[in-house]
């Protein structure tokens, strides 16, 4: 799944005035919704600007100039002046957003520069320091300029930008930094739901019960949803989550005050505690991004063959019994191949040239049969193919071909060539897919004894059926049938 930004084409490196004339639209866009939830007259109830344009300038590293910072702040700057009287107080007030753009997207940048790009815990933990650090540094500056255009003295101020900048910064960067990461697609059966319902009766048992408490109430869901979700989908359900409190919080919707008015110190221990809480599920969803990763590396060990990047044995069983999920019968061709003296290759010029061997006649197998078949490497100097060939015939060609391109391809090792050869053995017949493996098996015994016969008649030859004989006379190559 990719981005939206990346889907529309939004931002690309060689395109400049694009870019520019994209950050204005999305900072001008911005800066609108978050004024329009303003609380007072130089603050918001919720500034979603900052955290959005600060994830944009850390996913894309040719943003991080100074001219695109310029645009973004002289965006801002315009706004101001059109919609407000705050006249210098703006240019301080708008230094501070920048300040907190700036700060986030620069430390980002610097762990991607280290090579820190694997989601783990400890990352998800330094995104919330970098939004502590971000957050007390813009709610300096940005206090400094509120005091001339509001009644608050600077300490309130400061606990407002901070608990704002800090809660929104939280929610909002991990979406735009994890968006568009690979992930499963959301399927629409109920118990895929059952996290998400959980966490919208959380948040409704939260208007309903109150108390400082109850903010604390969806957690256990996002837990839920973090276990079971991919970490672009929890980070969204998170922002979401914690976006939906702080709002009803404001509104009084939810009444952290039961007993007392709802006042400003109220609203900043609100922000820190959603925000505090926003981490826990994030935290939660890279852990587990990081333990399946894990298992697919384990996993792709298991089914592949490491030195020759085909399936292995077992991998190849684990194929054939997913393609047994197919509901249609198919012609199967089996190929047994072995590289003629191999053995010699290993006592004349090493094993790591015997190795080099085989990896370089795997590529060729695989190139030749392309996506139509399935290669695995079965042990030693011996590989199979599996191919759906529609008939015996075309099976035979296709075994032929890998003969002849091994053949025609020598080997280079250290200013020595060394000429290839492979013998093959067939083995032909018609599976339905529920019996895929079991034909299989059927038809490797068959490849192993066309195999042996092809050896025994002299090496490079392909063997297959006496029924196939005709197969022979078209193809014109050496076979031995028996």
């Amino acid at each position: 799944m990719r981005s939206a930004l990346t889907a529309f084409r939004l931002f690309q490196p060689d395109t400049p005035l694009r870019n520019a004339t994209t950050i204005f639209i999305l900072t001008t866009l911005f800066y609108f919704v978050g004024a329009e939830l303003r609380l007072v007259e130089a603050l918001s109830l919720f500034w979603p600007l900052n955290g959005v344009m600060a994830g944009i300038f850390a996913r894309y590293v040719y943003l991080n100039r100074l001219h695109y910072y310029a645009v973004c702040y002289v965006a801002m700057l315009l706004y101001d002046a059109v919609t407000t009287n705050w006249g210098m107080a703006s240019v301080v007030i708008n230094l501070s957003n920048m300040i907190f753009i700036v700060v986030v997207a620069v430390l980002v940048q610097r762990d991607r520069r280290l090579m820190k790009k694997t989601p783990d815990p400890l990352n998800a933990l330094r995104l919330f320091n970098y939004c502590l650090i971000a957050a007390l540094l813009c709610a300096l500056l940005g206090a400094v300029g509120s005091v001339g255009i509001d009644t608050h003295s600077f300490w309130p101020l400061f606990a407002d930008w901070f608990s704002e900048q800090f809660s929104t910064g939280v929610l909002v960067v991990p979406c735009m930094l994890t968006i568009g990461m690979s992930a499963h697609e959301f399927r629409l059966r109920l118990e895929q739901l059952f996290p998400v319902i959980a966490l919208i009766v959380s948040v409704a048992a939260s208007v309903v019960i109150g108390g400082a408490g109850s903010l604390a109430f969806p957690l256990p869901a996002l837990i839920w949803c973090a276990v079971r979700y991919s970490l672009p989908a929890t980070c969204l359900l998170t922002f979401i989550t914690g976006t939906t409190e702080i709002i009803l919080v404001a509104n009084s919707v939810i009444n952290i005050a039961v007993a007392t008015p709802f006042t400003t110190p109220m609203m900043f221990s609100a922000r820190l505690g959603i925000a505090t809480m926003a981490i826990c599920p994030v935290m939660v969803s890279v852990s587990m991004a990081a333990i399946n990763s894990l298992i697919r590396q384990v996993s792709l060990r298991a089914d592949y063959d490491f030195l020759t990047h085909v399936y292995s044995r077992s991998g190849l069983y684990e194929a054939l019994k997913h393609e047994e999920s197919h509901r249609h019968s198919r012609f199967l061709t089996v190929m047994l191949l072995d590289i003629d003296y191999f053995k010699s290759i290993n006592d004349n010029y090493g094993h790591e040239c015997g190795d080099r061997v085989l990896a370089s006649f795997a590529r060729q197998v695989q190139q030749v049969v392309g996506e139509d078949g399935m290669v695995a490497r079965m042990g030693g100097e011996e590989f199979a193919v599996v191919v759906n060939s529609g008939d015996a015939q075309n099976g035979y060609a296709l075994a032929e071909r890998i003969r002849t391109t091994v053949a025609s391809h020598p080997f280079t090792w250290r200013q020595q060539t060394l000429y290839l050869t492979v013998s093959i053995g067939l083995g032909s017949g018609r599976s339905e897919s529920w019996q895929l493996t079991e034909v299989f098996n059927t038809l490797m015994a068959e490849a192993d004894d066309h195999l042996y016969r092809s050896k025994k008649a002299g090496r490079n030859r392909t063997s297959a059926r006496v029924s196939d004989e005709h197969i022979a006379a078209t193809a014109g190559s050496e076979t031995e049938l028996r």
